[in-house]
């Protein structure tokens, strides 16, 4: 772990804010951080927002970002359908988020297009309540169709008001099962994104903490790409989950909230 962190990645949701609501501290922090020269990006997993969006909901809370301050799922599986030449591609996430996928074709899924045929790939991330037994199904004869399988995470769940929620990774499963087939996971944890995210910091990764409320997308991830990992207790935070993981955080912290007290000045 380095012992004075020169730049942070932060996750969003359950680090940064709680639902409609910013943890308490979270813009202080982050503006004490820009005032220090401390560089900071934001990587997320969600799928039910643009960048844009996401942008807005965080200058919502009083935190200055831009869309370009932020990574997500959407924008990794962009760059990777374009290297694996996909052009035709079967989104089965929230609508609010394809934007983010520029030039590339929809077709089927929760697309206004349906497909006449199998599409090139597709696209996996968390529509909750809105899966079905026919979109599932509507996947499953895509990928034994041929169709690549790109996964925007396969996170396990999320803090949800008071309670868990399924997140994607539950769906992710359940197709692997079916059909033989692994997904290609291009969000959290994948060591691609973390390094895309990490090269636009411009500081050496072992310079860089990842901080954030899942032990294996964030912490465990950002580890196995050479980042340190600091784990708060909020969001989807469990102490008995922390112990039967076998993950090692480099630091536990109660909130984001308390990340500036650990990290000295700059000389």
């Amino acid at each position: 772990m380095p012992p004075d962190p020169r730049a942070f990645l932060f996750d969003l949701d359950g680090t940064v804010y709680i639902g409609d609501h910013a943890v308490p501290g979270a813009a202080e922090v982050l503006a004490q951080l820009r005032r220090a020269g401390r560089a900071y990006r934001f990587v997320t997993n969600t799928t039910s927002r643009s960048r844009a969006m996401l942008a807005d909901r965080l200058r919502g809370f009083g935190i200055d970002a831009a869309a370009g301050d932020i990574q997500t799922p959407m924008v990794a599986a962009a760059a990777a359908l374009r290297e694996r030449g996909c052009r035709v591609v079967a989104p089965f996430s929230p609508v609010a988020s394809l934007s983010d996928l520029g030039e590339l074709t929809l077709r089927g899924g929760v697309s206004a297009q349906a497909a006449t045929s199998a599409p090139d790939a597709i696209l996996v991330g968390d529509l909750g309540e809105r899966w079905s037994y026919g979109l599932m199904q509507e996947a499953f004869e895509y990928l034994m169709a041929g169709a690549a399988f790109i996964a925007l995470s396969r996170d396990r769940y999320f803090r949800r008001g008071t309670g868990l929620a399924l997140d994607a990774g539950a769906f992710v499963a359940g197709l692997e099962y079916a059909t033989g087939e692994e997904a290609v996971v291009v969000g959290k944890p994948s060591r691609a994104f973390f390094h895309a995210a990490a090269a636009s910091l411009g500081v050496p990764s072992a310079s860089i903490t990842v901080v954030g409320d899942d032990l294996w997308s964030d912490i465990r991830g950002a580890q196995e790409a050479g980042l340190a990992g600091w784990l708060v207790r909020t969001g989807k935070f469990r102490a008995d989950a922390l112990e039967a993981s076998g993950i090692h955080p480099d630091r536990i912290l109660d909130s984001i909230a308390d990340v500036t007290p650990v990290v000295r000045d700059p000389a």
